[in-house]
């Protein structure tokens, strides 16, 4: 990644008074790594929501409901980050999806090729918030 981190602070900055609010969608079943992801979209302006699993995830869109980004976990139960990706993809959902687990890396191509746009090992922290947020304002 180039650029500072001062540099990144000040991306993430322009995307909260760009007028446009970005949206997230935390899908993950540990109550802790939602919550501390919510914490840090939270902090940088991103408004969001929190679901337990996959099948949740695109139930919501089925819904109806859209969102900019979806943070995703591989391993959850009822339907997990591989398979809710999928579907999603399917279904013409158009989110960057970011999958966020701590699967071991012969996992994570299997993952990927689910659809996700990227992959950071959770939990997630501040840094790593604002590179993904930084494709935004791009």
């Amino acid at each position: 990644m180039e650029g500072t981190h001062k540099d990144k602070g000040k991306g993430v900055m322009e995307a909260e008074n760009s007028g446009t609010e970005l949206t997230a969608l935390v899908v993950d079943d540990d109550k802790f790594c939602r919550m501390i992801h919510q914490t840090l979209l939270n902090r940088v302006g991103v408004k969001n929501q929190a679901v337990e699993n996959g099948k949740e995830a695109v139930e919501i869109h089925n819904g109806g409901q859209s969102f900019d980004l979806i943070l995703m976990d591989r391993d959850m139960p009822v339907m997990d980050g591989i398979e809710a990706t999928k579907i999603l993809r399917s279904m013409e959902i158009r989110s960057t999806i970011i999958g966020v687990s701590s699967c071991p890396i012969a996992q994570i191509r299997e993952f990927m090729e689910a659809g996700l746009d990227d992959y950071y090992m959770k939990p997630l922290t501040v840094d790593m918030l604002v590179a993904i947020l930084d494709r935004f304002n791009s």
